[in-house]
């Protein structure tokens, strides 16, 4: 382990946290007056992106572990669900969950052409100039709600982002237009990794933020560039040139500006690693807990530890609280269905196997929406790119459209018929052996129970609220087990199937299971317990509520699907008290059914797992 963590201190001195020697000293602003003693505390919002509770082990993550044995260890923490991360971004940042921010899932059905991604109708979120034009199209029904980051910034607290774009920009939209670059910008500052980048891989445009002025030049001393590497796995370079800029140039900023601040630093890893490392490729066993994915949690540490570090150098350790928190928990990918003996298969299942299915029970042709609608040629094996598809008879009058989102798709149902389309695809899905739970649109569900044997509404996991984009007709989460062989700790054992072009072994997100919504949360600083385990429910929704009460803030805007502010870990706090509670939907075809089991406190919903009895990881229920 301790080549490990040379191997990511190695890494980072690609990007140094120390300028080096032949760059020309930075100028600085002049120091402010001292603060007086009862002068607001700074906040420092770290997610470390699908980093899994139990994954944080006091030789692969010694900060992390640190802040949650000395600080408060948030014991019972939850994602929302879809456990993906545009839609946990739209919980951290406005503390409202996701029908209030009409952020469902990472890729949606907008019913009209997407201008930056080639005019498709559905697509995938983590993008600044998607998110623009999906902000442009539905106003306060996307992300109307004022975000914390908003609310800091117009009490007069310095407000930045760093890190992954999509998530990092829906924290503080807004500041995707600041122009002067300054700590005390009106907008506040944005730094992701499309700064500074016109395009994308891709060729699409990014519409990212810009450095200009001071900051430029300071991120430029620090680094050596002026943006970052592309993404890797593990992702060293890139964080690095971000933790560069945070502890160089922002931080000492912040500081010799005098107010009090808000950041918030998204790391995309251990996500970014999970997905895409090779190490176990085609083999469940390690999957996601290999060495490589092990480098990836040790580099969202370094980055943590390096913000820290810089707090302190500064003279702001003390008066700075840090909440971290995950976006969702993972799991490792499977291709094919357990057998009784608890073995899968070789790989059966390729990207868009729900569109696939959905076609075979319409009778219909399909087309591929990430290839300019090219309809698809089953007979010579064709699928779809991405999972994503149109069913109908001709691309441009579809009877239902399938968006992929890893351990869960959304369906929607479109054309003349749309709950007898509903109906007939829910029909096949009861029965298919890859289902793990269903949830049916409240307005097709009502007065038609019997068309939806065994399904929950949408609404009990709060995914109706008061926004106006396109919600699915039926959302469909998958099946998940535990890898026969794998001798760790159960969650860290989770497989799931997902529909995903990428393969057995890798990783994913987005099931119901508890291996995904058991996310990773600590906190520590002035305002929070010293050395408190907090055993009640906590989720993503919780985060802005709580830290909206330490800043004595308010946040505003529509709908009323809110977390809570977690005062229980407050110091001074009182318990809070909750209870387990269960749902369940009337029994389908040969006694299928999701059950939800979840926790409640204040009044809250906090989703522990949901989903039919013995196919979900961390479902109860028999």
């Amino acid at each position: 382990m301790l080549r490990l963590r040379l191997a990511v201190l190695a890494a980072f001195s690609l990007c140094s946290l120390l300028p080096a020697t032949a760059k020309p000293a930075k100028p600085r602003h002049p120091a402010p007056v001292a603060a007086a003693a009862s002068a607001p505390h700074n906040i420092v919002i770290f997610v470390a992106d699908g980093l899994r509770y139990d994954s944080v082990t006091p030789d692969v993550a010694p900060t992390l572990y640190r802040i949650k044995k000395e600080g408060v260890d948030f014991t019972n923490t939850h994602a929302m669900y879809p456990t993906v991360t545009t839609a946990n971004a739209s919980a951290i940042a406005s503390g409202h969950y996701l029908g209030d921010t009409g952020d469902y899932a990472n890729t949606l059905l907008f019913d009209r052409p997407i201008v930056c991604k080639m005019n498709v109708i559905v697509t995938f979120l983590e993008d600044d100039c998607v998110l623009r034009e999906v902000k442009a199209a539905f106003g306060d029904g996307y992300m109307g709600q004022q975000t914390l980051l908003m609310a800091a910034r117009a009490a007069g607290y310095n407000v930045a982002v760093l890190g992954k774009k999509g998530p990092a920009a829906i924290q503080n939209l807004p500041a995707l237009d600041a122009k002067n670059a300054r700590v005390d910008d009106p907008l506040g500052v944005m730094i992701d990794d499309a700064i500074n980048r016109p395009n994308n891989f891709d060729g699409t445009p990014t519409q990212g933020p810009t450095l200009h002025g001071m900051l430029n030049a300071e991120a430029f001393s620090a680094t050596g560039d002026d943006r970052p590497a592309l993404t890797s796995a593990p992702n060293l370079a890139q964080q690095g040139w971000l933790t560069s800029v945070a502890a160089q140039a922002l931080i000492p900023d912040l500081k010799d500006n005098g107010k009090p601040f808000v950041i918030l630093v998204w790391s995309r890893d251990p996500d970014a690693t999970q997905h895409s490392a090779i190490d176990s490729e085609g083999n469940i066993v390690p999957g996601i807990n290999s060495p490589t994915a092990q480098t990836a949690i040790a580099n969202a540490d370094f980055q943590l530890a390096a913000i820290l570090r810089a707090l302190k150098t500064n003279g702001l350790a003390d008066s700075t609280d840090v909440f971290v928190t995950a976006d969702h928990g993972f799991s490792t990918i499977a291709k094919g269905i357990p057998d009784g003996s608890g073995m899968t298969p070789p790989a059966a299942m390729p990207p868009g196997f729900v569109a696939l299915d959905v076609a075979d029970w319409l009778g219909m042709p399909i087309f591929d929406i990430d290839r300019a609608n090219t309809p698809l040629v089953r007979e010579d094996g064709d699928r779809p790119a991405g999972g994503n598809a149109i069913i109908g008879r001709t691309a441009d009058k579809p009877a239902a459209i399938v968006a992929a989102n890893g351990g869960s798709d959304f369906i929607y149902a479109r054309g003349d018929d749309p709950e007898g389309v509903a109906v007939k695809i829910y029909a096949g899905l009861v029965k298919a052996p890859y289902v793990g739970s269903l949830f049916v649109n409240d307005a097709l569900l009502k007065g038609h129970e019997k068309d939806f044997p065994g399904a929950l509404p949408m609404s009990a996991v709060n995914l109706i609220g008061s926004s106006t984009v396109p919600q699915p007709s039926i959302v469909v989460g998958f099946r998940s087990f535990l890898a026969k062989e794998c001798k760790l700790a159960p969650l860290l054992c989770a497989v799931e199937i997902a529909d995903t072009g990428l393969h057995t072994g890798q990783g994913m997100h987005g099931s119901f299971s508890r291996a995904d919504t058991r996310n990773f949360m600590a906190a520590i600083g002035p305002d929070f317990k010293k050395r408190f385990a907090d055993p009640a429910p906590v989720s993503n929704a919780d985060i802005a509520p709580t830290v909206a009460h330490i800043l004595g803030i308010t946040l505003s805007g529509p709908g009323t699907l809110t977390g809570r502010p977690a005062t229980e870990a407050l110091a001074g706090g009182k318990p809070v008290p909750f209870t387990a509670k269960v749902l369940a939907a009337s029994p389908g075809p040969a006694g299928v059914r999701t059950i939800l089991e979840y926790q409640e406190a204040d009044g809250r919903r906090y989703f522990d797992a949901a989903g039919i009895p013995g196919r979900i990881v961390g479902l109860k229920a028999k």
